[in-house]
């Protein structure tokens, strides 16, 4: 299983953090988030050093279908009501302006950067993306109701935003990653304060900036109460369909369609981490009734960490840390999320005023409802007879049969058969005794 993103591709390596080192700010972890912080910290001439536990881009971001858009399913409806305009329209403008940065930077990179049109569809409910277009009027975005999309399912109606786009996210990493100041097979083991513990090497650092999928400290925040994780899958399929544009269900189950170049990626089958769900068979089995000649050329899977209210959580890792920030819960939209973070996060460090900063701010009330719902799914999680659990909190593991891994249904943590740590925020391998044949 690889993404169709590391074929043909060689990413830049850097070597391991030996010894006793002083910095103004660490970043730790090497997905998408992390690189764009040292990028803008690196173009403002800030000290910094950037930590990696493996390659960089080997997670979440190898693994994403790679859609630029400041449209993250039907939100805006549920932000005008959770939040009121004045804030729905700051998340826009956040994500409008990491848009922007991307058609920038991407100008000088050869990295597969497209201009396409975003769509949103409901398969059974009209009053849905109906509701959506009502709230983007209210906070001044100008979209499109379709009633009709070239895709071959029906639909009750979609939203369409204009002007969006798509690339290579690997292409554009690599080069931006190229130039910085990164440290690879790094693990972070433990944090003293601001200091960082990592098998061969101390770090101390002014700031540290946690950029690791999920947080992976848990004294502080609350988080294993304030996320959970979901599970994706995507084929790559040649003799499919040519799309121009980019396409997503509303529903977080639903199916999503883009292309590269030749080759459609089809994506769904999701579920919540430790869970049941249609996985690449539901795929599968869509392809082979709609797209009868087509070939899987590439497929993979992706780790999504959910933010309970849909809005990510960027900047103080908590109220009662000093000089500690975080980058989570992009909800499945890291792409202009990751953007919008990186920049956030750089006026943190710089001490500059930063609009998003309250909007983003992981100490933000939380419904007690979401909180309650969240840790009651958790504590389910717990009970179990598998006999193996995560070491993250002793979570009992449930085994995923079409990856072979063992899944924390609780926090997210995932480990192959070997007991290999593959997803956090579990910090170690899983402990599994040999057979005695």
């Amino acid at each position: 299983m690889e993404s169709l993103w590391r074929k043909d591709i060689e990413m830049p390596s850097f070597r391991t953090l030996e010894g006793e080192v002083k910095t103004d700010v660490l970043i730790i972890g090497g997905g998408i988030a992390g690189i764009l912080t040292a990028h803008f910290l690196h173009s403002r001439g800030v000290q910094y050093i950037l930590v990696e536990k493996g390659r960089i881009c080997s997670g979440t971001t190898q693994n994403t279908t790679a859609k630029i858009t400041s449209q993250h399913g039907l939100i805006y409806s549920k932000l005008v009501k959770k939040y009121g305009a004045e804030k729905a329209a700051m998340y826009y403008r956040a994500n409008e302006e990491a848009l922007d940065e991307y058609k920038r930077l991407c100008l000088g990179i050869d990295c597969d950067f497209e201009i396409k049109d975003n769509y949103v569809y409901s398969v059974f409910d009209r009053e849905i993306p109906e509701q959506e277009m009502s709230a983007l009027k209210k906070i001044g975005c100008k979209a499109m109701f379709v009633d009709s999309l070239p895709l071959p399912i029906d639909i009750a109606g979609a939203v369409r935003f204009s002007n969006q786009a798509q690339f290579h996210p690997l292409k554009f990493l690599g080069a931006v990653a190229k130039n910085l100041n990164i440290y690879e097979n790094t693990f972070v083991r433990e944090m003293k304060g601001n200091t960082a513990v990592t098998d061969k090497a101390v770090i101390c650092a002014e700031n540290v900036i946690v950029a690791t999928h999920f947080p992976f400290i848990n004294k502080h925040g609350l988080y294993s109460l304030k996320l959970y994780q979901h599970r994706s899958y995507v084929l790559a399929l040649e003799n499919a369909q040519q799309l121009d544009g980019m396409y997503v269900d509303e529903d977080k189950k639903g199916l999503s369609f883009r292309t590269h170049g030749d080759l459609m990626l089809l994506g769904g089958g999701s579920h919540r981490t430790g869970k049941k769900g249609g996985n690449w068979a539901e795929l599968r089995r869509f392809a082979a009734e709609h797209y009868k000649s087509s070939a899987q050329v590439a497929h993979w899977a992706a780790q999504d960490c959910m933010s309970l209210d849909e809005v990510p959580y960027i900047g103080s890792y908590s109220a009662n840390t000093h000089r500690l920030f975080v980058a989570s819960g992009f909800n499945k939209w890291g792409i202009t999320g990751a953007m919008a973070a990186a920049k956030l996060l750089c006026d943190c460090i710089m001490d500059n005023k930063n609009d998003y900063l309250q909007l983003f701010a992981p100490d933000r009330n939380i419904s007690a409802f979401q909180l309650l719902a969240n840790t009651v799914e958790s504590a389910i999680g717990f009970v179990g007879f598998t006999g193996r659990r995560c070491p993250h909190l002793g979570c009992s593991l449930k085994w995923n049969r079409a990856e072979h891994s063992w899944d924390c249904p609780c926090h997210g943590s995932r480990f192959d058969e070997k007991g290999t740590l593959l997803d956090n925020p579990a910090n170690g391998n899983l402990k599994i005794k040999p057979k005695k044949w």
